[in-house]
């Protein structure tokens, strides 16, 4: 039997359309040139599906297709967006702006910059996971350049309160930039509204492929960032590299699909969510983690049994202790330990996310084997304890 997949915050499977826009840019009779050979057809006509493409995220954004640097997923654009703006303004100041909870794409950036002569103040959520603007401005200083938040938490689907704060940092001269990986298809991503000047994207979250992703970056003189990748002056000189058509191709659609489908998805998602906490909730010692989430997502903690063991016993699901970048180590997750969740208790948490291909009757599974195995592995810890 094929397990279920309840893992979408990790990666998502790509849609048939996507599929179907990218193979049209492999074969010979496909439009498989290079975007930067512009003295024939077969690269100009890969231009031109690049630059369809940009015009896809951006109205998805609601920016201006200038505004589009292609990269190779969300972690490079965190890193064009960190070093490149920290390289860009350090003779300005050396003061940055971030929170504990932030994808490691972003913790080590910093933590890269830290041990380069700048100073990083460290944001703490409150117990529902969230981080709020009010928060941010209280440590703002005069040698401020850049704060980076994430949108939408990986772990645990919490959305920042990040309402205004864009606004308040621009009349500061103070770059923002947001982590948006998590949030595409889930919530509102307006760049205008959110004041943003600099904002990571990745494809394989929203349906589309891996390795590749984008980072917009507000078309004004203050917002200055230093490439971190040479080699050709590629992507207006901020990142070079040959652009993989296909790949540009199927996040362009992906980001189509999403903006065209959002107002029918994301309340049927919601309503699969809510259908999976009311029936795992029931269950004595389980409680959810993180308030105001998207809907998607749910880290839940199952009280009296290990989070590894229970991930094994539900062999059927296929689901996550944790952000997948860290699965591999056996510490508890920061994340959760930030939001105040000892180390049994974050060592007793999954994450269960769903997307657009899943059904009502994979949710009703997935809770029906949660409520068969966490009592089973309660009672057989019990009695080693017991023996003890």
């Amino acid at each position: 039997m094929t397990a279920l997949y309840l893992d979408y915050a990790a990666t998502t499977p790509a849609d048939p359309a996507v599929i179907q826009a990218m193979l049209g840019c492999l074969g010979q009779d496909g439009v498989f040139g290079n975007p930067a050979s512009r003295s024939h057809g077969y690269g100009w006509q890969a231009e031109a599906a690049v630059e369809t493409a940009r015009q896809q995220v951006a109205l998805f954004l609601n920016a201006d297709s200038r505004e589009i640097v292609w990269t190779s997923g969300a972690t490079e654009a965190d890193n064009l967006a960190i070093k490149g703006a920290a390289a860009a303004l350090q003779t300005r100041g050396r003061h940055l702006i971030s929170s504990v909870t932030e994808h490691k794409a972003v913790l080590d950036s910093l933590s890269y910059l830290e041990t380069q002569g700048f100073e990083v103040t460290w944001l703490r959520p409150d117990d529902s996971g969230m981080i709020t603007a009010d928060q941010v401005l209280e440590v703002v200083r005069t040698d401020t350049i850049l704060v980076s938040l994430m949108l939408v938490n990986n772990e645990t689907g919490v959305v920042n309160a990040l309402s205004g704060l864009g606004h308040q940092l621009r009349s500061r001269n103070i770059l923002f930039h947001i982590d948006a990986a998590q949030a595409p298809g889930k919530i509102a991503v307006d760049v205008k509204a959110l004041g943003v000047d600099l904002l990571s994207l990745s494809a394989h979250k929203v349906y589309g492929p891996k390795g590749i992703g984008a980072l917009y970056v507000r078309r004004a003189p203050e917002v200055q960032i230093q490439a971190q990748m040479h080699g050709g002056g590629h992507e207006r000189g901020m990142r070079s590299g040959t652009l993989p058509t296909h790949q540009v191709v199927g996040m362009g659609e992906a980001f189509r699909i999403a903006r065209e489908c959002r107002e029918t998805e994301a309340p049927r998602v919601e309503r699969l969510g809510r259908r999976f906490l009311d029936a795992v909730l029931q269950i004595e010692g389980v409680s959810l983690n993180g308030r105001l989430r998207v809907p998607n997502i749910m880290n839940l903690t199952f009280a009296g049994v290990d989070g590894e063991t229970l991930l094994l016993a539900l062999s059927d699901l296929a689901v996550s202790s944790g952000s997948a970048c860290a699965s591999a180590s056996m510490s508890p997750s920061y994340v959760l330990k930030s939001m105040g969740l000892t180390d049994e208790q974050a060592h007793s948490s999954l994450r269960f996310s769903i997307g657009r291909f899943t059904t009502e009757a994979e949710i009703d599974r997935a809770a029906d084997l949660v409520g068969e195995i966490l009592p089973r592995l309660r009672e057989r810890r019990r009695a080693r304890t017991a023996q003890v």
